[in-house]
């Protein structure tokens, strides 16, 4: 299963909380990557937050998966997790 993970940022958190855990973080990503789990990672055009697509069987295994990176361990951000599904407007074109 294919889900978007969009960051919200905890606004309360300092930005010397994240430089503590930047390499930290940026080590447990890369991790999950060589995993297969986060399969690519961007950053929003409009504001400087982690859009992450994570390849899973389930919303659950996601969760356990990013709650392995530090910023989410510690509580400076959370993700909302969007699961997709295949689009089936091609089904009905060719059916």
């Amino acid at each position: 299963m294919k889900i978007i993970a969009l960051e919200k940022e905890n606004s309360t958190v300092s930005t010397l909380a994240f430089r503590k855990f930047a390499k930290a973080e940026a080590k447990a990503l890369w991790q999950l990557y060589l995993e297969g789990i986060v399969r690519e990672f961007y950053f929003r055009k409009e504001k400087k937050l982690a859009v992450l697509v994570l390849e899973v069987k389930t919303k659950q295994a996601a969760q356990k998966a990013l709650s392995k990176l530090p910023f989410v361990k510690y509580k400076l951000i959370e993700f909302e997790l969007l699961p997709l599904k295949p689009y089936p407007g091609f089904e009905r074109l060719f059916t």
